[in-house]
């Protein structure tokens, strides 16, 4: 399936029924009275989060979804029936915002999560509405509202625990195949991954947690170069990233420390706050090193990268390291999912500017 995570729809909930004038025509009852019933109302339109899609696809190629109107009311005293709703599946992390002004409007986050996009109008009066002491037979009656017309754009930021950066060919798609449920496709060539993979790592029978491959970044990807820039948004959601760097590149004249240090100039340009994230970093294919070579490449590479953070010696293709590398990470996002629950404790306005005593 081709995965498309921007869509712009056209969404119309149907109009109110009219309310019905009319009067009972019943023998020996002369002055019978109004009995017009109200119009229904028209159809209102969902969004559901649905976990089983992972794309907008079906919403790039059907861009106009209407619910139906609602029906007249009619004599007799009865009531317009409303108008069906319809509902729109949606990924889980789907944003949708308004076309025109751009505003954020709802965020599907929770699988199984249904939301009112356009309102249905409702429906007009009948002349029975009107009836009084002193208005024995109204002849008035209301049209029906109009429903609500929206142009949204919809964008999919997938959820995941756990990004992956790093240049092209750096063994993102190998390592999430040798730690996770997902099988991407994996070849010697840059640009194998055309759009995000995510797998579900199992640390233990009830311990896991999701990571996404991200198609890799080159210099100048922040301004539209290569394939990556177009998924940036995915790793927006994510509690850690991974830095993931190819130590044994198949050109001597590439320089690891310097494709690196453009990935972070990137990452820095495109979002402040994605750059600001945590991040580690991952120091791949070392299986390719010679053994007696390792120490003095690692620490050559830590020294002009400057790096202070987290370092994980790895080989994705042999699973060397990657058992210690997901347990740290699954304590990681653990402690974090445990912060995020933690209740705020609330300060009296009255002391929120004094000093402790």
């Amino acid at each position: 399936m081709k995965f498309v995570d921007e869509a712009y729809i056209d969404i119309a909930a149907g109009d109110g029924g009219n309310g019905c004038v009319s009067f009972r025509h019943e023998k020996y009852k002369e002055f019978g009275g109004p009995n017009g019933g109200d119009g229904g109302r028209g159809g209102h339109v969902f969004a559901v989060a649905d976990p089983n899609l992972n794309t907008l696809v079906d919403f790039r190629y059907a861009r106009r979804h209407e619910a139906k109107r609602g029906e007249h009311g009619m004599g007799s005293d009865m009531f317009g029936a409303a108008g069906s709703d319809i509902t729109l599946k949606m990924p889980v992390g789907t944003i949708l915002t308004d076309a025109e002004t751009g505003e954020v409007l709802y965020e599907l986050l929770t699988p199984g999560e249904v939301i009112t996009i356009a309102k249905g109008g409702d429906g007009g009066f009948g002349n029975m509405r009107f009836k009084s002491a002193i208005n024995r037979a109204p002849r008035q009656k209301t049209p029906g509202w109009p429903g609500d017309k929206k142009s949204l754009k919809l964008e999919l930021k997938v959820l995941a625990d756990v990004g992956l950066l790093g240049m092209p060919n750096a063994g993102k798609s190998t390592f999430i195949a040798a730690v996770s449920n997902a099988r991407p496709k994996i070849a010697d060539y840059p640009f194998t991954t055309l759009h995000p993979n995510l797998g579900v790592v199992r640390v233990a029978p009830e311990q896991s947690f999701v990571i996404a491959d991200i198609p890799g970044l080159i210099e100048g990807a922040s301004e539209g170069a290569g394939l990556g820039h177009l998924f940036l948004r995915h790793l927006q959601r994510t509690r850690l990233l991974l830095h993931v760097v190819d130590m044994a590149p198949f050109d001597d004249a590439v320089d690891p420390v310097a494709q690196a240090k453009a990935i972070v100039g990137e990452l820095k340009k495109y979002d402040k706050a994605l750059h600001d994230k945590p991040r580690w970093l991952v120091l791949n294919k070392l299986d390719m090193v010679p053994l007696d070579e390792r120490a003095a490449r690692v620490a050559d590479f830590i020294k002009r990268f400057k790096w202070k953070g987290p370092v994980f010696e790895i080989s994705a293709l042999t699973r060397e390291g990657c058992e210690g590398l997901i347990h740290a990470i699954y304590r990681h996002v653990k402690a974090q999912q445990i912060a995020e629950q933690a209740p705020v404790e609330e300060v009296d306005p009255r002391f929120a500017g004094d000093a402790p005593v």
